[in-house]
């Protein structure tokens, strides 16, 4: 790759960025836009608003400025742009440049949707709480966003998010209040928001789903099966291992809904056909797995055995729909089985139900390339808006790597999406700081530092109010 090539690689940033300026309002906020995305496609060691602007924001007598820290702080907590307009062109680009690429595979365009958790200090930010934080794999103070992510063999793009609120924060007046919550935002559970998110996609008109894929917490949800079956959308929904099913046909049966004591005396289901997927998987005979390939990994073939078995749902404690059971199991560990169900019609392949399952994983890409990249997690925002102006600041981010990626790949196959945002990072590196910028960035951050040890200690004052203190201040 040649140095031209790079330079040509940010002029295409450039460009693609201009379709989205007009949604920021004003042209300050539209230059202010393209300055956070700057950053977030830099090297700095930190994405956050100050650290962006310090490097990347231009005052107009040279050096470092403190306005221009406060006026890219309020792009992103103030302005009055709307991320879901953002959202939604970020969603025509994707039909316009990724989509035509499904044409590759069987699969069509899939939507995964999946949860990331931010761990935060403190409780003064709009949705924090102790909760359970999927990135470190136990209950943590954090706040937690829903999203959907769009995936195409071109590459992939965050179509929609949404901040979970908690039920308490949801019910509290005073807090949705000091970090802007608007009053239309009720208490909703995740699946819930991942429900409105795809209803809110194909209802913009420029994405449609084949498949719609994710983990257990959406895949026990009856309440989004039923949605999404409301919306003649596929899907293939990971769920537990106590998940129960009809493995004979319940028509003309009665309800099989016993309530806890009743069941409990009577040793449980009535119905002998009503059994938990554990103990289905557990007696599969060994030909009814295959194995598949789902793709090729960097460290070699990625292989799974899977089965399937065609049932009846159980669901809200009554019979359901007829639903494919898909079984994977790892070639080291057969033991290890996770379960699946699908609302596929009885024509679908095996390989095909394998395959969309299997897309799950390229949402875990996309944080992994988010966070580590582009500063997904470096924000120090407190408000509702904020929080939605950062996340969709960062799809654009990485929607412009994707297309780079893409672009680039024409010449150089094997480039992958780290490349690629190597490539923009050298693209738009931060200018080499002069001794005059380094004293300037010293002097910004120690004026900061005495403001803001003046503004504690006279917070300090007012609460202790002491005269047998006074001698010690």
């Amino acid at each position: 790759m040649t140095r031209d090539e790079v330079r040509a690689a940010g002029r295409r940033v450039a460009r693609w960025h201009g379709r989205f300026a007009g949604l920021f309002g004003r042209v300050e906020a539209q230059g202010h836009s393209e300055v956070y995305v700057r950053g977030l496609l830099s090297n700095l060691r930190r994405k956050n608003v100050e650290a962006i602007a310090l490097r990347f924001s231009e005052a107009e007598e040279g050096g470092v400025e403190e306005k221009e820290v406060v006026a890219l702080q309020a792009f992103v907590t103030g302005s009055p742009w709307q991320w879901g307009e953002v959202q939604r062109e970020i969603q025509a680009v994707f039909a316009e440049e990724l989509v035509p690429s499904a044409s590759q595979w069987t699969l069509g365009t899939v939507g995964v949707i999946d949860e990331s958790g931010f761990v935060k200090q403190g409780s003064d930010s709009v949705g924090v709480a102790r909760q359970y934080c999927g990135r470190l794999g136990k209950t943590e103070n954090c706040q937690v966003g829903v999203f959907l992510v769009g995936v195409t063999p071109a590459g992939t793009a965050l179509l929609d998010d949404q901040l979970f609120l908690p039920a308490d924060w949801a019910q509290d007046r005073q807090r949705r209040r000091k970090t802007h919550v608007p009053e239309e935002v009720t208490f909703q559970t995740k699946p819930e928001i991942a429900a409105e998110m795809i209803r809110r996609t194909l209802g913009a008109g420029q994405v449609s789903f084949s498949w719609i894929v994710g983990d257990e917490l959406y895949g026990d949800s009856g309440k989004l099966l039923d949605a999404l079956e409301q919306m003649h959308q596929r899907y293939v929904l990971e769920v537990k291992c106590n998940t129960t099913v009809w493995t004979e046909n319940p028509a003309g049966r009665k309800s099989i809904y016993k309530g806890p004591k009743r069941r409990a005396r009577e040793g449980g289901w009535r119905q002998p056909a009503v059994r938990s997927l554990q103990e289905i998987g557990g007696e599969l005979p060994a030909e009814a797995w295959q194995p598949i390939k789902l793709r090729e990994g960097t460290k070699g073939p990625l292989i799974y055995e899977y089965a399937r078995l065609r049932a009846w749902a159980v669901r809200h404690g009554k019979s359901g729909p007829a639903i494919w059971v898909l079984f994977q199991r790892s070639l080291d560990d057969p033991k290890e089985i996770k379960y699946h169900v699908s609302n596929a019609n009885q024509k679908t392949s095996l390989e095909e139900l394998a395959l969309a399952a299997g897309t799950r994983c390229r949402v875990e890409e996309f944080f992994h390339d988010a966070k580590r990249h582009l500063g997904m997690a470096h924000y120090e925002t407190r408000a509702w808006a904020s929080w939605h102006h950062h996340m969709s600041l960062v799809a654009l981010a990485h929607l412009y790597v994707t297309l780079t990626k893409q672009h680039l790949r024409e010449e150089t196959p094997e480039l992958t999406l780290d490349m690629a945002v190597q490539v923009l990072q050298s693209a738009f590196a931060h200018r080499e700081l002069s001794e005059d910028d380094a004293i300037a960035i010293l002097e910004y951050h120690l004026r900061r530092n005495r403001q803001a040890h003046e503004s504690h200690r006279k917070t300090w004052l007012r609460k202790h109010k002491r005269r047998d203190l006074k001698t010690l201040l």
